[in-house]
């Protein structure tokens, strides 16, 4: 099943916030509606920070990415953080995360971005495997947060 990837826009935005909700849904974190909106509309504002584009296969919008900019000092400056990726259930296993994967590498590229990042569950062995075989490795660290 192929995919396509169309950047986001504000017509669409609904559904994947619809789509967001549910990837929160499953231990992701709390999702808040109207964070998670002002967040992505801030983004559609200001594309130098990252795109969201949604992953259509059979004519309909199945699943949505988040690909943001990210800075490290250890990676030499800029790198790409894939926030969020979703498909949905009825949608898995056709080859359309690792697709869009290989979208978000070659965005990177394009970009000049040093590396691709993101951060999984450590029980969802699905998508760990998913990465892995796409290349992805574990840094043996932990992704710890402070609100502000």
């Amino acid at each position: 099943m192929d995919a396509t990837f169309l950047p986001l826009n504000e017509s669409h935005l609904d559904g994947v916030l619809a789509m967001m909700a549910q990837l929160y849904a499953h231990g992701v974190g709390e999702f808040n509606a109207v964070r998670a909106r002002r967040a992505t509309q801030r983004l559609l504002a200001e594309p130098e920070f990252g795109r969201v584009w949604m992953i259509v296969a059979g004519a309909r919008p199945v699943g949505y990415l988040a690909l943001v900019l990210g800075y490290s000092l250890e990676f030499g400056g800029r790198f790409g953080l894939l926030d969020e990726l979703f498909v949905e259930e009825p949608w898995r296993g056709l080859g359309l995360g690792r697709q869009a994967l290989e979208f978000a590498a070659g965005e990177c590229r394009a970009r000049q971005w040093s590396a691709l990042r993101l951060e999984v569950a450590r029980k969802n062995e699905r998508a760990q495997a998913l990465y892995r075989s796409a290349g992805f490795a574990s840094q043996n660290r932990d992704l710890m947060t402070w609100w502000m």
